[in-house]
């Protein structure tokens, strides 16, 4: 049976996002940073990064809980498919181009979106242990 729709289309879905994202611009993290020889307090706006995460959080706020969209069980919000595959699409472009260009870690950035150098490395090495008595009188 189905639940009850929170979103009622996917262009309610897309507005939600853009009003995400524009919360999440327009509010950075603070830095309080304390600089010179004499110690003056600084607060330094850090930009904040998109996330899946985020977005659910934003929504549950606004709408209440979303999951269901996202894991579409039983089809019942296919027709939602597409904006949520846009949405997640977005936000990894976000999260690797400032990964990319410095301004979020790019190791997390890298980790968090798959994008990682999977190298698998094997050394063997064989020890061969003598059994020498030192004081012994053997050759």
């Amino acid at each position: 049976m189905a639940k009850h729709k929170y979103i009622k289309t996917p262009e309610k879905m897309w507005e939600l996002f853009q009003a995400y994202r524009k919360n999440v611009k327009d509010n950075p993290r603070i830095k309080v940073e304390y600089v010179g020889k004499e110690g003056l307090r600084v607060n330094t706006p850090i930009e904040r990064p998109l996330s899946i995460e985020g977005f659910k959080c934003y929504c549950a706020e606004k709408v209440g809980d979303t999951q269901a969209y996202w894991n579409n069980r039983d089809d019942q919000y296919s027709e939602f498919s597409p904006i949520i595959a846009r949405i997640r699409e977005e936000i990894r472009n976000e999260q690797i181009e400032g990964g990319m260009t410095g301004f979020y870690n790019s190791n997390l950035t890298a980790r968090l979106n798959s994008l990682y150098d999977n190298q698998n490395v094997n050394q063997n090495a064989s020890v061969k242990i003598l059994n020498i008595d030192p004081l012994g009188d053997d050759e």
